[in-house]
């Protein structure tokens, strides 16, 4: 359960960071408690689609990550946070990615982001 918190933060974190660095990449609030809110759940529908939907999709791109040397996870990326925009929409939090190209940006920042923050985080039970 710890491990689950942990990562959800480290999402949450690497969003806020996509959030503040891109400019197409929006999440709004009228409060900041109510920004920190929305952008908890979006790290979770986050964390889901990356949990859920990105594994069946780098099986079925298996073959284009060999031909283009694993190029194409920075799609698979920008696609998941293109998902999670459109999740996001659904579910009426007010997170959007305007564009695939903000998209594939947003996708490296929260990678990186994300790494380096579970590198420092702890993640045992």
């Amino acid at each position: 359960m710890k491990n689950f918190v942990v990562k959800t933060i480290a999402n949450a974190g690497a969003l806020a960071v996509a959030v503040w660095l891109l400019d197409k990449i929006t999440l709004s609030g009228d409060s900041t408690g109510k920004e920190i809110g929305t952008l908890l759940l979006v790290a979770l529908v986050f964390g889901l689609v990356n949990f859920l939907v990105k594994p069946i999709v780098q099986v079925l791109t298996f073959p284009l990550f060999i031909l283009t040397l694993g190029l194409i996870t920075l799609v698979i990326n920008a696609l998941m946070l293109l998902l999670t925009s459109w999740l996001a929409d659904k579910l009426d939090l007010s997170f959007h990615v305007e564009g695939f190209w903000t998209a594939v940006l947003g996708g490296l920042i929260i990678s990186i982001v994300s790494w380096a923050l579970n590198v420092v985080l702890p993640d045992k039970d």
